[in-house]
């Protein structure tokens, strides 16, 4: 089946009568109460408990384990674990699968948070971390004999950057037992999935286009049969648990993915290709794009495109890039991406760049395309970059 009709009909429930609900119910549970003592010794007894079993509720109810479910299979994997959010995800991959003494590889576009984790956590706990450019030509070179993970994500956050995943993991391959995980958001399994190309775990913030309505917080992490176990033992010894309320919202929206995904994407190239004339616009980085010096490697790998993307000012529009941003009146200014909103959000990275520096390049802007008609977006660009640079200014820049 193709994968719109795939995710329509996965995780529904079936029972014995025949007929069922079209959406799984919402169980609310923390307690799971057993007939007899003897059935709860036997449900929760070690070596009988599987990673579904409705026992207690930190460890999951039937609500959570559909969507895992739905998500697995949109993502091709062994197993899915959920979380509270996209970043609470991360911190459980990098919990999970590294010990004291182990050294990760960590892209060098790596969303901003993870480098504060990295820091407070991992650096005060032993585990070495180095940072590669996603340009890197000679990854393995970085690679010590205590690396353990290569930790990755494609595109980049907010310069877009893609990077050849199956090339990751041969060097990963080449050089032993090392993890390579990725962060999937921006396909979030759509049109992109890096366990088929050999990674072992694939990150997603549920929270984007999963959920699709900005109404809710997920992550979740889809992982091989060789990482799912321990995946699965940390969530459970630390406790980390989903709500059924936010799995229902999650399943909800992504019963539409299929349709909303492609709209995101057709709106993004129009306002995208028309970015690229603007005077004030130095670059739009956007593997979509023909101009993008990823685009062949989009063209191989991906079957379709988000609708984020980051737009790059020049020098002279850079220093109007507040007033453009507070110009814009259909798209707000906020934090996350994949709603059906439009947003609009200054990044500066040079803060954020261990390997390759930002400072001689222009102003940021990441733009989040939603679901508005195009032209309307592009409107209201016309009219923000107008009146925040005038004429002087972008005749200036030539």
């Amino acid at each position: 089946m193709k994968r719109g009709t795939r995710l329509v009909h996965a995780a529904r429930p079936d029972y014995s009568d025949g007929r069922r609900p079209v959406n799984p119910p919402v169980v609310r549970a923390s307690t799971v109460d057993f007939a007899s003592m003897a059935e709860m010794q036997a449900a929760i007894r070690p070596g009988t408990e599987s990673a579904q079993s409705f026992t207690y509720g930190v460890r999951g109810t039937p609500t959570a384990f559909a969507l895992e479910g739905l998500i697995t299979e949109l993502e091709a994997g062994h197993g899915t674990k959920l979380y509270s959010s996209g970043l609470e995800a991360i911190a459980a991959v990098f919990l999970g699968l590294l010990r004291p003494g182990d050294h990760v590889l960590v892209v060098d576009t790596v969303y901003s948070p993870v480098r504060q984790m990295l820091n407070r956590f991992l650096g005060q706990r032993g585990i070495a971390y180095d940072f590669y450019s996603p340009r890197e030509p000679d990854l393995a070179a970085m690679i010590r004999p205590e690396t353990r993970m290569i930790y990755t994500e494609t595109p980049g956050s907010v310069t877009m950057e893609l990077q050849d995943i199956a090339a990751v993991v041969r060097t990963a391959r080449a050089h032993g037992d090392i993890w390579v995980a990725c962060d999937n958001t921006w396909a979030s399994g759509y049109c992109y999935r890096p366990l088929e190309d050999g990674a072992d775990l694939s990150i997603v913030a549920g929270t984007k286009y999963l959920g699709g309505h900005s109404d809710v917080l997920m992550g979740s992490v889809t992982a091989t049969a060789a990482a799912y176990e321990t995946l699965h033992e940390t969530s459970v010894l630390l406790g980390l648990a989903v709500s059924a309320d936010d799995c229902a919202l999650v399943l909800r929206g992504a019963r539409t993915l299929h349709i909303r995904y492609p709209a995101h994407a057709q709106r993004a190239r129009a306002v995208a290709a028309w970015l690229e004339q603007r005077p004030e616009v130095a670059a739009v980085h956007y593997p979509a794009l023909p101009s993008s010096p990823d685009h062949a490697l989009w063209q191989q790998r991906f079957d379709g495109a988000a609708g984020l993307f980051t737009l790059e000012l020049t020098a002279a529009a850079s220093t109007r890039v507040t007033a453009f941003v507070d110009g814009l009146k259909l798209f707000g200014r906020g934090a996350s991406w994949g709603g059906f909103e439009s947003l609009a959000l200054p990044c500066d990275v040079r803060a954020n760049r261990s390997v390759d520096g930002w400072d001689d390049r222009g102003a940021l802007v990441r733009l989040s395309i939603g679901l508005e008609e195009a032209d309307d977006l592009i409107a209201d660009l016309d009219q923000a970059l107008d009146r925040a640079c005038n004429d002087k200014i972008r005749r200036s820049d030539g």
